[in-house]
């Protein structure tokens, strides 16, 4: 579980987020959804410790990340998988080097003990024959898919993804979903997910969050984000017709 509280951020001067609480619940995939600039990656960033917020707290498992010692909060960082935005590879890489990176930074594996995990978090998103390939080589949704890899690779009790549907084609967005969903479940991790992609919390997202100009406007699940009175959730819900369209027949009531 990641708890924040009355968390607020500003940059010179200017509040980006104001006194946001809520629970990420433990072992599901959380979503925080807005429109750009309301303040969502903001929140992800500070959350594991990209940015230093003005107030407020940030707790894993009641463990505060404000007030431990340095040494403690790079402990946490290392229960912590991140899957960034534009999957972040090293070109100069191969797909088993990227993967591997975390380990070689964080892990006193053995060289055999970390190729066997690297292959295991290759099966585990279904590029078993991909080792020796370079990210160019590759697809944007197989390049996601080394991404979650590397992601996992430490065997974190946390994955905080940015965007992760960003760029793809909506085949490969719901592939990327199910993908990030089905680990969620098998290795027990308590998964943020920073999206505007409205599949995806209709899909995957079993606590949802709606950040809007900087403030917590509502919090709930799939099914309760079709009957908000929340002007501005549903402005941002509802701004497709095909949405409009399910709403009314409550397809996921």
């Amino acid at each position: 579980m990641i708890e924040v509280v009355d968390l607020s951020k500003s940059f010179d001067d200017k509040p980006v987020l104001s006194h946001i609480s809520t629970i990420f619940d433990k072992e599901k995939v959380n979503l925080v959804i807005g429109q750009s600039g309301s303040g969502k990656t903001v929140l992800i960033k500070s959350i594991v410790g990209l940015h230093k917020i003005d107030s407020g707290d940030i707790l894993f498992d009641g463990r505060s990340f404000v007030n431990m010692s340095d040494d403690d909060r790079k402990n946490i960082r290392k229960e912590i998988g991140m899957l960034f935005q534009g999957s972040a590879l090293f070109d100069y890489m191969t797909v088993e080097e990227n993967v591997r990176f975390p380990l070689d930074m964080f892990s006193k594996m053995t060289l055999g003990e970390k190729l066997d995990r690297v292959n295991y978090c290759l099966k585990q998103v279904k590029l078993e024959n991909a080792n020796k390939k370079y990210p160019s080589e590759l697809s944007g949704g197989m390049q996601k898919r080394v991404a979650i890899a590397r992601a996992i690779s430490l065997n974190p009790k946390y994955l905080i993804c940015d965007e992760p549907n960003s760029g793809l084609d909506p085949k490969t967005s719901i592939v990327i979903d199910e993908l990030i969903f089905e680990i969620t479940k098998e290795f027990e991790i308590t998964t943020i997910i920073n999206t505007h992609d409205m599949n995806s919390v209709m899909e995957i997202g079993e606590k949802i969050v709606f950040i809007h100009e900087g403030v917590k406007q509502w919090e709930g699940n799939r099914n309760q984000i079709f009957n908000t009175d929340n002007k501005e959730l549903n402005d941002f819900v509802f701004a497709s017709d095909l949405f409009k369209k399910i709403r009314k027949t409550q397809r996921y009531i």
